[in-house]
Formats: C-alpha cells, sequence, structure tokens
C-alpha cells in the first residue's frame, strides 16, 4: 500500500479522497450499494430531495445518446419527511460522507428544507442544485440569473453552518460571476459543472425522444466543456471547486484536478459500471506514486498554461 495521502479538504469538511458520487446517479445510495464499497468513497450526494414528494415527468425519461445519455427526471423523490424515515437509517449505517442535495423551486422551499435537514447529524453538508434544466418551473432561471444565485446562497447559509456547495449550470456565458457570487454570499465551494441542454428526435415519427422534448445531457460528451468551466472558475474566483461531467476513469479525474478541481464527482459511469469510483481511487493512488506526490491535493490547479 503506498503512503499517499488522498484525503482533500472542502470548507471545513475532510474526505478521505475526491470522489464523490454525483447527485441522481446512484438513487440514495442503497441502489448502488451491492455492487461497490461505499465506505471507501469520498462522498455520497444524495438524489435530490425537496420539500414535498416529486413525481417527476412522465417518461420516457432517459435515452442514450453519442457519447452520453439526456435525462429528463424531473427531480423525483420521495420529499425530505419520507427522506429522513426511510432513507437515513441506510445511509447512517454506511460509513461514507453524506450530502444532501436540494432542489426547490422557490427561496422559501430551499430554506425550509435546509432547516429540517441541518439537525441530520449523519448529513455533512448540503449541495444546492440551483441549475437542473429539467424542472419547468424556474430551474433554468435561478441557475441562469446571477442575482438569484447570490439571494439563494445568501438565504440558505443564514440557516446552516455545515458545509455548502452550490451546484452550477453551465448554460451560462460566464459561470465564474456564478462562482463568485457563490462566494460572496457565504458559499463554502461550488460544483461545476450540471448537465447541459440537450434533445433528440426520432427519424421516423419525428417525435422527441425524451417526452419533456428537452433534457439534460451527461457523460463524455460534455467533458471538455465542464473542463473549461472549471478552468474558468479556478483562475477568476478563489473558491473550492467539485468537478463534474463525463468523468470516467483515473486519467479524467486528474485532468478535472489539473484544471483546478479540489474533488470530482463521478455520475454517468455509475450507470455503466457502479464500481467506477473505486477504481477511480486506485488509479489515483497509483499516479500520484507514480508521479512521486504525497499527497493528491497538489494536483488541484497545477496546470501549465505556457
Amino acid at each position: 500500500m503506498s503512503n499517499v495521502d488522498l484525503s482533500v479538504n472542502i470548507g471545513k469538511l475532510k474526505l478521505q479522497n475526491p470522489v464523490m458520487l454525483a447527485s441522481g446517479t446512484v438513487g440514495y445510495g442503497n441502489e448502488i450499494s451491492q455492487f461497490t464499497d461505499l465506505s471507501k468513497i469520498g462522498a455520497i450526494i444524495t438524489k435530490s430531495v425537496s420539500l414535498k414528494p416529486r413525481k417527476g415527468n412522465p417518461p420516457q425519461r432517459i435515452v442514450e445518446t453519442s457519447s452520453g445519455m439526456l435525462n429528463a427526471i424531473g427531480l423525483a423523490n420521495v420529499g425530505v419527511e419520507q427522506f429522513i424515515l426511510e432513507k437515513i437509517p441506510f445511509l447512517r449505517e454506511v460509513n461514507s460522507t453524506l450530502i444532501c442535495n436540494i432542489a426547490a423551486s422557490s427561496i422559501e422551499e430551499y430554506v425550509e428544507c435546509l432547516k429540517i435537514l441541518d439537525g441530520q447529524d449523519i448529513i455533512k453538508g448540503f449541495e444546492i442544485n440551483v441549475s437542473c434544466p429539467n424542472v419547468k418551473e424556474g430551474g433554468l432561471v435561478y441557475g441562469n440569473d446571477v442575482s438569484a444565485v447570490g439571494k439563494i446562497t445568501e438565504k440558505v447559509r443564514a440557516v446552516t453552518d455545515k458545509l455548502l456547495i452550490i451546484k452550477l449550470s453551465p448554460n451560462t456565458a460566464h459561470v465564474s460571476d456564478f462562482a463568485l457570487v457563490a462566494k460572496k454570499e457565504g458559499a463554502d465551494a461550488v460544483s461545476a459543472i450540471n448537465t447541459l441542454v440537450g434533445t433528440a428526435f426520432d427519424i421516423y415519427t419525428r417525435k422527441p425522444k425524451i417526452k419533456n422534448i428537452t433534457g439534460g445531457l451527461s457523460g463524455p460528451a460534455i467533458k471538455p466543456v465542464a473542463l473549461a468551466k472549471v478552468l474558468e472558475i479556478s483562475r477568476k474566483v478563489d473558491i473550492p471547486i467539485i468537478g463534474i461531467g463525463g468523468i470516467m476513469n483515473w486519467q479524467d479525474a486528474v485532468e478535472f484536478m489539473i484544471c483546478g478541481a479540489t474533488a470530482v464527482q463521478i455520475g454517468t459511469v455509475n450507470f455503466i459500471n457502479p464500481n467506477a469510483g473505486i477504481e477511480i481511487i486506485q488509479g489515483l493512488q497509483e499516479y500520484c506514486t507514480k508521479m512521486k506526490m504525497q499527497s493528491i491535493s497538489e494536483l488541484t490547479s497545477s496546470y501549465n498554461l505556457e
């Protein structure tokens, strides 16, 4: 076993390694637990929780595309009360760091949801979803409005001392403006990026393949876009970045860290290989040993733009 230090710090929270499971790709953790050892993962981010249960969008809700997939789940979830009753007991047993993703269609709802969950000691932090492109009542509006993102950050910061991450939308001209306002209003970190807006059509029926018409595009197809957004934030804003977008292996994770990420989230790959997180952690360890690095955090923002 090598003696590379894989731990990373995001705000006040220390993770055993930089690999996190992205919201919405592993349900509430129990869905993936028989295929991988969750206790070895840096952090699990729950699928979005909202104040009241949501049925989400009608199917078809997921469709494969070239090098990726479109999803328009519509943030279907059990609601905050059922989440505490049904999902928290399992997550307590897992022995991984738990971060709760919160979705809402009003600022009041974000605050209310956070207040209820803040008392759960197992939850170590919150990721605020301001940018989901598949929610009809304002997902795009919040994520693409700098002052709205600032307002949400300010209001939720006021009700929790736990780690606060703002998940940013790539569907904007300057993502760094959003990272800047998140930092100014008290966020500890930002996640970049959420899905890109995409669509796909059946050429015979001429109908959209997704009932919602558009969905969020994820997977390897978006990686170059995500890397550019992480690099942009890293060069302009001094805030920890959690890189997301098409990470399929340890090499992708290294690339994100070089571009400025302190940690990474894996999403689409979980559908293909539920054990990808563990494999990426092992790959990072071997890479650091080979590169004679004592600590993986040395990688963050180590880019050479000469």
